[in-house]
């Protein structure tokens, strides 16, 4: 097929006028710069399959750093350091039980969201 007969997406060729009130309405409604910037900095912590699957595994249940580990088949040190990383953007928490720290999801927020991913990922393709 040569490049004269791929269809193309439509596009604003035309000069139209701007509607000025839609223009204000959704200026008012969308995301700040600021805070497209902080999603950005959090879904960019989201894409690393690691600190996913230490996710999925808080997504069960709460977990010690060692029994985390053997989990997502990692050494500890590895597992503290993402755990760091995920405390440090409120995904994660912990508590302290004696010697013992177990780690847990911050939130609901987190869950819903770890769960309405791998959801939307399992669903067949059109």
């Amino acid at each position: 097929m040569d490049s004269a007969s791929i269809p193309t997406a439509p596009n604003c060729e035309v000069q139209h006028p701007v509607n000025l009130q839609h223009v204000r309405q959704l200026h008012r409604e969308i995301l700040s710069t600021e805070k497209a910037q902080r999603m950005a900095e959090f879904f960019s912590l989201l894409g690393d399959a690691n600190r996913l699957r230490i996710l999925s595994a808080l997504a069960e249940q709460e977990l010690c750093v060692c029994d985390l580990a053997a989990v997502v088949k990692m050494t500890e040190s590895a597992v503290s350091h993402q755990l760091r990383t995920l405390r440090a953007m409120r995904l994660v928490t912990y508590r302290k039980q004696g010697r013992n720290v177990f780690y847990y999801l911050k939130d609901s927020h987190v869950l819903t969201l770890y769960r309405e991913v791998a959801e939307h990922l399992d669903e067949p393709e059109d």
